[in-house]
């Protein structure tokens, strides 16, 4: 069954990426300049220090394309994921990351598996553009996240990601719920696809997380996300009378 899209909602999470922020908006104009479907951007200000909320109202104000939300504290990036969700007005949400180590190039061929029937396709960086120590300590995580939830998806850290909305907006939200969201979309039914995508290191700002902290942060999801493996329930109604 093919997926028929209106439009897409690019859901990126912001801290502290001013310097970032125009260039990404123009990578993003150009990326999907060929579309036939209309986008926006949703970008959550998630209670960033520097400029990024003035740069992020210039941006809306010169293009309607362009909503955001701002938080008045810093909540995480699951927290910023769940009220781009809300407020998302696609059939379709993308979710990336503002550091422009995601590459907006990418969407267009990921649309295009989503179209051919998947609910969620995920983003896979086959050459990940980051240091060696931070390269192995993902691939551990990963690993670790796959033996205990029973997964075999090769890069659920990458935030470049295409979800159907409405599955993405019943799945459970808590804080750690963005390193999950495969799982936790098949939990609701979804049929998960892969792609290589490219990643490029970062050329400006700084990275917003510790290796440890992440860590140890993954861990205690981990298992908050095995439970409900365990214990979701599923059925399929066989016939009914109710409209």
């Amino acid at each position: 069954m093919q997926n028929n899209i209106d439009k897409i909602s690019l859901i990126i999470p912001v801290y502290n990426e001013e310097e970032n922020l125009r260039d990404l908006y123009r990578e993003i104009t150009r990326s999907l300049s060929g579309l036939a479907c209309g986008w926006e951007m949703v970008l959550v200000d998630d209670g960033s220090s520097d400029a990024s909320l003035s740069v992020i109202r210039e941006l809306a104000a010169a293009d309607p394309r362009v909503r955001y939300i701002s938080f008045a504290r810093n909540c995480g990036q699951s927290a910023a994921f769940a009220a781009g969700f809300r407020f998302a007005g696609g059939d379709a949400v993308v979710t990336l990351d503002a550091d422009l180590q995601n590459d907006p190039a990418d969407i267009p061929a990921m649309l295009k598996v989503y179209e051919q029937g998947a609910d969620m396709v995920i983003g896979w960086r086959a050459r990940r553009q980051d240091t060696l120590v931070k390269r192995w300590a993902s691939r551990f995580a990963n690993w670790v996240r796959n033996r205990v939830s029973r997964e075999t998806v090769r890069d659920t850290g990458c935030s470049l990601k295409v979800m159907r909305t409405e599955m993405v907006r019943s799945i459970p939200m808590f804080t750690g719920m963005h390193r999950f969201l495969p799982t936790l979309m098949k939990l609701e039914g979804a049929k998960v696809a892969e792609v290589p995508v490219n990643h490029r290191p970062r050329s400006k700002g700084v990275s917003k997380y510790g290796i440890w902290d992440r860590a140890w942060a993954s861990a205690y999801d981990l298992l908050a996300v095995r439970w409900m493996q365990k214990r979701h329930i599923g059925y399929v109604v066989a016939d009914t009378n109710l409209k």
